[in-house]
């Protein structure tokens, strides 16, 4: 009879007995951004050339937070580039947000209309600024969205304003589905007749040739209209919700076909380029005339992204030549792809392929005949920062060259358009960031490491020669305060040869005699690389959480840390493979070893009750991956606006990296298909408003989990967005949430019952 009143009692003392953590340390925790943030001095920001070539401006770290400043090659004294407190006042205006004058909304912008106005994005829209008077407003943007680039919308008509020729003497327009060209006085030179609505002719499309000769414009068969519905059940202006509706072409949707027309006025005859060597496009782009008009190109990505070619087009007979093919078993890569037609001597085109291994570059004569290599080696091109005709030089970052370094660090080199007088021109072991000036005479490079503050310099290209030291970040008062850089850490990958690097973020308390349980802040995302190079802590959780969320979890008692596994990019095009048609993997046999390795070393790296995980976007879905795949080695995951059906998400990422047509390896990589497979804790945070990943992909899986009868929680967040609880709000709500969620499940400690009227807020 007694049994059960003590076996209550003891349980009771168990819980009661259970380490707590209270609300000011998780408040310590939610506030560090805003505390940390203004505690940097002299570091630069964006530097950004204007037109005249020799001035500059940039944002740069100063008491109570940002300003932006001008100077000039020749004049060492910079100036503020505008007045702050009357551009911040008139945002507030035209915005009807609280802008602070030291936390201007905006990373860099450019002046425009002879330094009177400048122009910037903010809220994901383009402003313009005048600057005396300070007025400020958005720039109407009417031409006709095209969804992820391949599908217009049908919805909105198309911006049909009449396009002049370069001398003037013609326009261009639009009328009926079909193209008309008329002369100053109205006259007509020609009208096409075979337009339709099911195959228009696009008045954005326009592009008159440099000498006023001939024009080419797309004509277009619409793609497949989707629209996913979304329902905003708490707008701010009503009580009642309100349906919204986007244009959301997917896996296997028809795309637009585009049927490149060149129109001659010599003879006002119109040609349909013959599309043998672009059959089955993806998307055609980047079309652009020859300055002296001979000739136009453009950019073919073949669906299935297996092949891209650039297609020239002569002008007098428009026949097509492809100049460059490049193809792959796997994928190519266009989210790091680069090419330039060549204006000058025997033209051609110069272009970035990863043909050999690693990504370089080549040049291609028109024919497409001839092809030099100009850079080789094992170590890729990052960025081409310019090609120089004139000078007969390529200017270019890329990483890997020097192999006692991180083999993600971008140093600066230049090479001759013949692939001659190869140069480096930067060699300090750290990341470096150039900004190049138009005319290529002087260059800004900021060069730093997560454990070295931004130092940013003026230099002379000619000779190498250092002119002046713009700026050396001081991090006094951020390290006074606390801050310790992260230690990058690295261990042997799948192979047992490749390196796999990391950073490990520890408490700012930490104890070495303690030991810490482990959180990987994930993001496995194909298209590029995510583990912090350079030294700004303070970005937002954006293709993985930055230094300083990482920081604000590590503080509540956890080692947290971030890693590059294979299928990521900016290594080998072998490393980058491990994604194709496998976006499951997500480099997980990689983290693991490397997990493993920094247990082994260091006494206070725990996982042995399993290690947490978290991430958002292909995080989110990395994050449930990890714990239907890897139940013993990750318990606890916190996944934010996952694509966690790849057939759900957009066209243009999944293509990229599961192929076409749309087949089983879009099923093996879904995590809804598998969600039965759930051992651990696992919560679910999602916008009701998220315009990039579907919001149905994370209700499907919560159907699929309570089918599989599961338990998981769930967040989902009326109004919000993709970045909801991340960069948009309610950031200190949902980040509450995910540090009780680890602190619980992980940790498994008691956190406050934030519902009770005493439990401690911030101010």
């Amino acid at each position: 009879m007694r049994l059960i009143p003590i076996l209550y009692v003891t349980l009771l003392l168990s819980i009661g007995s259970q380490a707590a953590v209270d609300s000011t340390t998780i408040e310590r925790s939610l506030a560090l951004r805003e505390q940390w943030l203004p505690l940097t001095r002299d570091l630069m920001l964006q530097p950004t050339w204007s037109e005249q070539h020799d001035s500059f401006h940039y944002k740069l770290s100063v008491e109570g937070g940002f300003m932006f400043f001008r100077a000039s090659v020749a004049d060492e004294k910079p100036t503020a580039a505008f007045d702050h407190h009357t551009l911040a006042t008139a945002l507030s205006t035209a915005s009807g947000a609280e802008i602070n004058a030291l936390a201007l909304p905006f990373e860099q912008f450019r002046y425009h209309n002879a330094g009177q106005q400048i122009q910037f994005y903010y809220a994901e829209q383009r402003w313009q600024c005048q600057l005396r008077p300070a007025e400020c407003r958005v720039i109407a943007d009417n031409r006709r969205p095209q969804a992820f680039g391949v599908v217009r919308d049908m919805r909105v008509a198309a911006d049909n304003t009449p396009k002049p020729s370069p001398d003037g003497r013609y326009q261009a327009r639009v009328t009926e589905y079909n193209l008309l060209i008329q002369d100053q006085q109205g006259q007509q030179l020609f009208l096409s007749t075979d337009g339709q609505s099911g195959d228009f002719y696009d008045p954005e499309s326009i592009q008159w040739a440099p000498d006023s000769s001939a024009l080419v414009v797309m004509r277009v068969l619409p793609g497949k209209q989707r629209l996913i519905t979304r329902l905003l059940a708490a707008p701010a202006d009503q009580l009642e919700p309100e349906v919204i509706s986007q244009l959301y072409p997917k896996p296997g949707d028809a795309v637009d076909i585009e049927q490149p027309v060149l129109v001659r006025l010599a003879d006002n005859t119109a040609v349909d380029i013959a599309n043998a060597l672009f059959a089955t496009p993806y998307r055609l782009d980047r079309l652009a005339w020859q300055d002296d008009s001979s000739a136009f190109s453009f950019r073919y990505t073949e669906r299935g992204h297996q092949r891209m070619r650039i297609i020239r087009v002569d002008a007098d007979t428009a026949t097509a030549t492809a100049v460059v093919t490049d193809d792959s078993p796997t994928f190519v890569n266009m989210w790091a792809a680069f090419y330039q037609p060549l204006q000058q001597g025997g033209q051609g085109v110069v272009w970035l392929s990863e043909r050999d291994g690693w990504a370089h570059l080549y040049h291609t004569d028109n024919s497409g005949q001839t092809t030099r290599q100009l850079t080789k080696g094992n170590w890729r091109v990052r960025q081409v920062l310019a090609v120089d005709e004139a000078a007969g030089q390529i200017w270019f970052t890329a990483s890997g060259y020097y192999p006692e370094q991180d083999p993600y660090f971008e140093q600066l080199f230049r090479v001759g358009l013949d692939g001659s007088d190869f140069t480096a021109l930067t060699k300090r072991n750290a990341q470096h960031e150039v900004a190049l000036s138009p005319d290529r005479q002087h260059y800004i490079v900021r060069y730093s490491r997560v454990d070295l503050p931004y130092v940013a310099e003026l230099r002379r290209s000619s000779d190498n020669a250092l002119l002046r030291e713009l700026a050396r970040a001081d991090i006094s008062k951020l390290t006074a305060a606390g801050f310790t850089a992260p230690e990058p850490f690295v261990a042997k990958g799948r192979d047992g040869n490749t390196d796999i690097w990391g950073l490990i973020v520890k408490p700012q308390q930490f104890d070495p005699a303690r030991r810490y349980p482990v959180i990987e802040n994930i993001y496995a995302g194909p298209h590029d690389s995510f583990v912090p190079k350079s030294f700004w802590p303070f970005g937002f959780h954006s293709g993985g959480d930055k230094v300083i969320g990482m920081q604000a979890l590590a503080d509540l008692g956890f080692i947290v840390v971030q890693i590059d596994g294979m299928g990521t990019a900016n290594r080998s095009k072998a490393f980058h493979d491990v994604a194709w048609q496998d976006l499951v993997d997500s480099g997980f046999a990689d983290r693991i070893l490397w997990h493993q390795a920094a247990a082994k070393q260091f006494p206070w790296y725990n996982i042995a009750e399993g290690v947490g995980i978290y991430g958002a976007s292909a995080g989110g879905q990395s994050t449930v991956a990890a714990l239907l795949f890897h139940p013993d080695f990750y318990r606890v995951g916190v996944a934010y606006a996952g694509c966690y059906d790849n057939r759900m998400d957009k066209i243009s990422w999944n293509e990229q990296w599961l192929g076409y047509p749309v087949g089983p390896q879009y099923a093996a990589s879904s995590v809804v298909e598998h969600a039965a497979l759930l051992q651990g804790r696992l919560l679910l945070i999602n916008g009701e408003q998220d315009s990039n990943v579907d919001p149905a992909s994370t209700m499907q899986l919560v159907d699929a989990l309570i089918r599989a009868d599961k338990d998981f929680d769930l967040l989902l967040v009326p109004g919000g967005e993709h970045s909801v609880g991340r960069s948009s709000g309610p950031i200190r709500y949902i980040q509450r949430r995910q540090f009780d969620f680890f602190l619980r499940h992980l940790q498994q400690v008691a956190t406050p019952d934030w519902n009770r009227p005493d439990v401690k807020r911030p101010d």
